[in-house]
């Protein structure tokens, strides 16, 4: 693979900005600031970034692990009022 390969879906920034080859996600990944470029997250999406532009393998690690940093510091809340239970829904045949 080469550094210019494709998504399969582009990724989108805040800005909304979209990185569509791997190139686009290393030259975004450069340009952030020392304290951000440094984070865990990120150390991970770049090292998934140059095993899969030098050795190959699936883009889909490289977007997963570019969405995990960009979303590290939105926490995921559990809203138990969206949860439906499927036993409220339906009667088996047997309960008519």
């Amino acid at each position: 693979m080469s550094w210019s390969t494709s998504f399969e879906d582009p990724i989108l920034l805040p800005n909304g900005r979209r990185l569509l080859t791997l190139r686009d996600a290393a030259s975004y990944i450069m340009k952030l600031p020392k304290a951000e470029h440094s984070a865990p997250e990120w150390q991970a999406a770049m090292e998934a970034l140059i095993l899969v532009a030098e050795s190959g393998g699936p883009t889909m690690l490289v977007r997963i692990g570019v969405m995990r940093a960009l979303n590290r510091h939105v926490e995921q809340v559990f809203n138990p009022d969206r949860k439906g239970y499927h036993w409220d829904k339906r009667k088996l045949k047997r309960d008519q």
